[in-house]
């Protein structure tokens, strides 16, 4: 059963005005809203973090934390194509967090912590018949504490590889590195996995926001962040969705219009500010971008999970919104957002321990919860 907004007033902190603005006036035009809601359970797949498909491949390719990436085909979960166990750390925010393919479904790119418990993201060649084979370091970061790793991977409509990074962890960003440029901590990154002419294992691509300027990493494509997870391009418009776990008080959803640049140079603000209130007072604030929504720690949750742009022909209404969970509460909920203004807001269902909302080939919105596996999303 959904609730919309008038029913969930109760359970919803008031936000501050710059991510809801306008919200009360484009009630009357509304959307008409998603239908009713089920989860329907399709894999029993416990420590599931993310799930990624090729071209032309109906499998869906389902990550554990614990290192394997485990097919689902028709209903049916496979033997693991990639099994890293022996060669990461994980537990608490470590291990194999993030897997996409490039457009041809011939690669794969995978981002894990180390023994070390420092970033790795490696490229695989696959198969037709979906096994991994022959890994090819692209990149490692050297990570200060055990959190705040980011972890997600992207192949964009421009074919580039898009990884985010989380500020290196502790809390408040104590080195303040989520804003500077001579690091990729705080960052998502842009870069083009063929080997460069001079030997480093991939290409900067010479249109990044930052190639060029004095002591700053030319991988960088936004910053600002304190530990994206998820991040997603819509894929019709383009737009890059980014779900931002918050400090102690407040998670955020940003958007990045295509139009705009696609989160190109764009700062979102930590740790000047958690969502859009101010946090560190010794960070600058000028062209910060606030994010389009944010919540407040409570019965709402304490830990985004994002999100993908909804395009399921099988779900009515909910074209074009915004779904994402939080991982404390279990909570789907989705926002319709019009430029910078949610419209509506409504909750979908709930599960436990959602580590991410995705799409699957078809459209279809699936919901990773840890302890159980796949879901999918499907009519009441």
């Amino acid at each position: 059963m959904i609730l919309r907004r008038s029913a969930v007033a109760a359970l919803t902190v008031l936000l501050a005005a710059p991510a809801l603005a306008g919200s009360a006036t484009a009630a009357a035009s509304a959307p008409a809203g998603p239908a009713p809601v089920n989860l329907e359970l399709i894999a029993e797949i416990p420590d599931v973090v993310d799930l990624a498909w090729r071209t032309g491949d109906t499998t869906l390719f389902t990550v554990r934390q614990t290192g394997q990436v485990v097919p689902v085909r028709d209903g049916i979960v496979g033997e693991p194509v990639l099994d890293l166990g022996p060669d990461i750390s994980t537990g608490g925010e470590r291990g194999l967090l993030g897997l996409a393919f490039d457009a041809s479904g011939t690669k794969a790119y995978v981002d894990f912590t180390d023994p070390d418990g420092n970033t790795v993201v490696a490229e695989y060649a696959v198969d037709p018949s979906g096994a991994f084979s022959n890994q090819r370091v692209l990149l490692t970061q050297e990570q200060p504490y055990p959190n705040h790793n980011g972890g997600d991977l992207l192949v964009g409509p421009d074919r580039m590889l898009y990884v985010t990074f989380g500020d290196g962890g502790a809390a408040g960003d104590p080195e303040r590195r989520a804003m500077k440029l001579d690091t990729l901590l705080g960052k998502i990154i842009r870069i083009d996995p063929t080997p460069s002419p001079d030997g480093t294992p991939y290409t900067i691509p010479a249109d990044n926001p930052f190639v060029g300027t004095a002591g700053a990493r030319g991988e960088i494509w936004s910053l600002g962040l304190r530990n994206p997870w998820r991040v997603s391009f819509d894929r019709p418009t383009g737009d890059l969705w980014i779900a931002d776990v918050g400090q102690g008080s407040w998670e955020e959803v940003d958007v990045a219009r295509a139009a705009d640049g696609a989160g190109r140079g764009l700062n979102f603000g930590w740790s000047a500010f958690e969502g859009t209130h101010p946090f560190n007072t010794d960070v600058p604030t000028a062209g910060v971008t606030m994010p389009v929504y944010e919540y407040q720690h409570g019965e709402r949750g304490c830990s985004i999970s994002g999100g993908v742009v909804a395009h399921d022909t099988h779900l009515a209404g909910l074209d074009g919104w915004y779904v994402y969970s939080d991982y404390c509460s279990g909570s789907i909920r989705a926002l319709h957002v019009t430029g910078t203004t949610v419209d509506d807001e409504a909750v979908l269902a709930s599960a436990q321990a959602v580590s991410a909302v995705v799409d699957g080939p078809d459209g279809t919105v699936y919901a990773l919860s840890m302890p159980d596996g796949v879901y999918a999303l499907r009519p009441a």
